[in-house]
């Protein structure tokens, strides 16, 4: 995407000189002759980096006036400072402003780029440092090899280059904002902003000021602007999570961005302009609440152009080993400890779990047995230290639930039986239901085995 380019000179032929010089670099460039212009252009859509000429002719603020409004609404906006009478006074003062450098005309046009490119680039490192930062605590690509899973991933290979718009639904839990950030992540934006905002945790009230910003007069008649989502991920990606959950009137304000990639602040009339990909996600029927009356159709249309649908957990237990392994490791290096073994029969227990709030409270399960589970970091966490909620309702192999004593009372044969059917439900739900897999970890034939399920009353289906 071309960056834009905003010069601010009283001196209309210094900015046709200038735009000449940025075009042929490949920049998209707009023009302004004095401070309303200015203004008026980054309030409609914030630049990539500002030229601007400290001498305004016809203008209410000069170029520093200018250069602090800039900074108080768009503080991380590198400006470059010009002037034909600068003293070093002036220059240094800009720079405590806030202005990436300050040079004089006329300046040579090699010096000019050299200034520009550099300016872009360390706004950019910042901007991709604080995005490092976020994602480096936030799961950003989809973990495991189950067929579920590579489905999904063939999916998200074709439609992330394309900039189609993507409803991403899924129970709660289940990482569509996960899938939402490898979207981003593999898309032609991937320099750019990844903004998500959560709808369901949104006051109505607060949600269009989240989204669209905001425009306030002070008594002294300045305008004071907080830009939204929308403006945060110009360029970039904005997810728009749990979007079942946003209220009606907002709904159709939406439909309009969408359809014109524009819209006006609240409190405000300057039409701002984005180039924005929107993906969103919900864990709702969108359909049924469409026939509520509680979602607007023609936003369901806009927003599922390319549909994605992420599994629950359970329909994905092989991949489970995978997550405990990646889990460990960021929760080992969150907390500052070190990272515990699982033995077997606490990965067995915690792929026959059901798992209700899916990868997010698999994740809560590692946090939580890595700091309370009682040994040092060498011993293995075993499935007797399990929660309470994982261990009660786990199929426990390596313990009769009848007790000791009604235990002693079974014949041999029926104390194997009992043995067998644990064990085999155990390791049926491990692998998802899964006859070869299963097979082929206990050593058995699949006939052989099919045989033993029937025996022992066993069914798949629950898998």
């Amino acid at each position: 995407m071309a960056r834009d380019i905003l010069i601010v000179d009283d001196e209309a032929d210094i900015r046709m000189a200038l735009s000449g010089i940025l075009e042929d670099e490949g920049f998209s460039v707009k023009e302004a002759a004095n401070s309303q212009e200015a203004l008026a252009a980054i309030h409609s859509r914030r630049p990539s980096l500002v030229v601007l000429d400290i001498w305004l002719n016809n203008s209410e603020l000069d170029g520093i006036g200018i250069l602090e409004a800039i900074k108080h609404d768009y503080n991380d906006l590198p400006v470059i400072m010009m002037s034909g009478h600068g003293t070093i006074e002036t220059a240094v003062n800009a720079i405590k402003i806030g202005a990436y450098d300050f040079i004089e005309k006329p300046f040579k046009s090699d010096r000019l780029l050299l200034i520009l490119n550099r300016a872009i680039e360390i706004s950019e490192l910042r901007r991709e440092n604080e995005r490092l930062k976020v994602s480096a605590a936030v799961q950003s690509s989809l973990i495991g090899n189950s067929a579920p899973v590579l489905l999904l991933q063939q999916a998200l290979d074709k439609v992330a280059p394309t900039g189609s718009r993507v409803l991403i639904t899924g129970p709660a839990g289940a990482g569509k904002e996960v899938v939402a950030r490898q979207l981003h992540q593999q898309s032609t934006r991937y320099n750019e902003a990844f903004v998500a905002l959560n709808c369901a945790t949104m006051h109505p009230d607060r949600l269009e000021s989240e989204l669209f910003g905001t425009e306030t007069k002070g008594d002294d008649g300045e305008i004071s602007i907080r830009i939204g989502t929308f403006e945060q991920a110009h360029g970039g990606t904005l997810l728009l999570d749990e979007v079942a959950d946003m209220p009606l009137e907002t709904q159709g304000k939406i439909v309009r961005v969408l359809q014109e990639q524009s819209f006006s602040r609240v409190g405000g009339d300057v039409e701002v302009d984005v180039d924005v990909r929107v993906i969103a996600s919900t864990n709702k029927d969108l359909q049924a609440l469409i026939s509520a009356g509680e979602f607007r159709e023609d936003l369901y249309y806009r927003l599922n152009v390319v549909p994605l649908a992420v599994p629950a957990l359970v329909e994905r237990r092989e991949d489970i080993p995978a997550l405990i392994e990646y889990f460990m490791e960021l929760s080992a290096r969150t907390n500052g400890i070190p990272v515990r073994p699982l033995a077997q029969d606490a990965i067995v227990s915690l792929q026959a779990y059901e798992w209700p709030g899916n990868v997010r409270q698999l994740r809560n399960v590692i946090d939580w047995l890595l700091i309370m589970a009682p040994g040092d970091g060498d011993s293995p966490i075993s499935a007797d230290m399990m929660p309470p909620d994982i261990g009660s309702l786990s199929p426990n192999v390596s313990s009769n639930n009848s007790g000791q004593d009604d235990l002693m009372a079974l014949s041999l044969r029926e104390a194997r039986e009992l043995f067998e059917k644990q064990y085999l439900e155990a390791q049926i739900l491990r692998f998802g239901g899964n006859i070869s897999k299963t097979s082929n970890f206990i050593g058995m034939e699949r006939s052989a085995l099919h045989r033993k399920l029937r025996t022992l009353g066993i069914s798949t289906e629950r898998a």
